[in-house]
């Protein structure tokens, strides 16, 4: 994926998220995960990325 490409899929995700309102916000991104890790297919990579995300979001 491009940068050009990757701008124009976060924009989306900013754009959605805006749109379906900061209340539908967090089951928007669990139905996006699980799209996701549907479509990567693989457990382990899904895994990987699960950790990733979750490093110092806590924070």
């Amino acid at each position: 994926m491009t940068d050009a490409e990757l701008d124009t899929v976060y924009t989306r995700l900013c754009k959605t998220m805006t749109q379906v309102g900061e209340a539908n916000a967090p089951m928007f991104l669990a139905r996006f995960a699980l799209l996701a890790i549907e479509k990567i297919g693989d457990a382990d990579v899904s895994l990987k990325l699960i950790d990733a995300a979750g490093e110092g979001a806590s924070e």
